[in-house]
């Protein structure tokens, strides 16, 4: 793994990011991931050390999209957010389980649960622990 300045990490963390409203934003933005390499990164877990591509990476992407449409059941997405819609390098996926609150005033907003990123990501601090249905969730998708 190539290393890369955890603060830029952080800083493009911090950047401006599109919301994917609707179900059909997901499913074109998962389209467009799953033809690239990309780190997957799930908070409270140890970070990746390769990036994943191919039938590893789908597998991981349909697992979440399941995992995402079961447990935030709307008639629209409005959870996951790309820094570009259509050239994505940093996805940033919330749990609909553990959404905590974007606009907490002087508070630090809750981190994402899930981060996809064409670059390795840096270590995000969270303060919750990751419940056991969480750990290695891709497993429980798996055929």
């Amino acid at each position: 793994m190539h290393s890369v300045d955890p603060a830029v990490f952080h800083e493009r963390l911090k950047g401006t990011f599109t919301g994917m409203l609707q179900w059909q934003q997901l499913d074109a933005l998962w389209a467009r991931a799953k033809s690239g390499t990309w780190y997957f990164y799930q908070l409270g877990e140890e970070l990746p050390v390769e990036a994943l591509n191919g039938d590893e990476l789908a597998r991981r992407i349909d697992a979440l999209d399941a995992l995402l449409r079961r447990d935030h059941d709307y008639s629209y997405c409005g959870i996951v957010y790309a820094d570009d819609a259509e050239h994505p390098t940093l996805i940033k996926v919330y749990d609909p389980n553990n959404m905590g609150s974007s606009c907490s005033g002087k508070a630090a907003p809750s981190p994402p649960g899930w981060i996809l990123s064409t670059i390795p990501p840096a270590l995000i601090e969270t303060h919750a622990s990751t419940p056991n249905n969480r750990r290695r969730w891709w497993q429980l998708f798996a055929k």
